[in-house]
């Protein structure tokens, strides 16, 4: 059993954006939502998209599906991984990544992270039902039927929710501040292509119900 879970930890890692990505397969849930109420700023023109993961792939599937479904008339998301060259090092070269958003007229960041992952291993017990049986009439054939009861066994199950941070911020001067943060809970993940849609339809869903996005026809 360790082993597997060992296997199935390294598994989620290898496919979860910034070391994830979530569950769509059972659900994904809004954990909290915010909008800065002090913002005032314009609407957004054109809008970076960022996957914060060691796994370029997945972060590019992320970036490209979310980059999609935000696109819409008068309004552009450029997916991270068509701008941002990323070498295979902790440290971050800020100078160049505000030269690429001021380059390629960014005005807003959309970037999402990994909080957490929890697993939770769960007892299931067995269920117990009576067999039917035409003898109920009789003492002995009642008895019999409510003795002989057929048991399911119980079962371990394993639950694995994983937690991630979506940011949105104005990245124009002067006001490079935070617009827009919402948390999110995936269960039991099991598809990487599945997750990414999860999650970008609960993004795109909770921009468009602030007004940050409008509303596609």
């Amino acid at each position: 059993m360790a082993g597997l879970s060992s296997r199935r930890t390294i598994l989620l890692s290898a496919i979860l954006l910034t070391g994830w990505i979530l569950a769509y397969s059972s659900s994904t849930k809004l954990v909290m939502s915010w909008k800065n109420p002090n913002y005032s700023g314009r609407h957004f023109r054109r809008i970076l998209v960022i996957g914060m993961s060691e796994n370029p792939t997945v972060r590019a599937d992320f970036e490209d599906a979310l980059s999609t479904k935000i696109t819409r008339d008068g309004f552009e998301a450029v997916p991270g991984n068509t701008i941002l060259l990323r070498p295979d090092s902790p440290s971050v070269d800020l100078d160049y990544l505000k030269g690429q958003i001021h380059d390629h007229k960014i005005d807003a960041v959309i970037v999402t992270r990994l909080v957490k992952v929890d697993q939770k291993t769960t007892y299931v017990p067995g269920q117990s039902y009576a067999v039917p049986y035409a003898y109920y009439r009789g003492f002995y054939g009642y008895y019999g039927t409510v003795y002989r009861q057929v048991y399911s066994p119980g079962y371990l199950r394993e639950d694995t929710t994983v937690r991630i941070e979506t940011n949105l911020y104005d990245v124009t001067p002067p006001n490079e501040e935070l617009v827009w943060t919402g948390v999110s809970d995936s269960f039991n993940p099991k598809n990487a292509d599945k997750a990414i849609a999860g999650l970008v339809k609960l993004v795109v869903k909770l921009l468009e119900k602030e007004a940050i996005l409008t509303k596609n026809p």
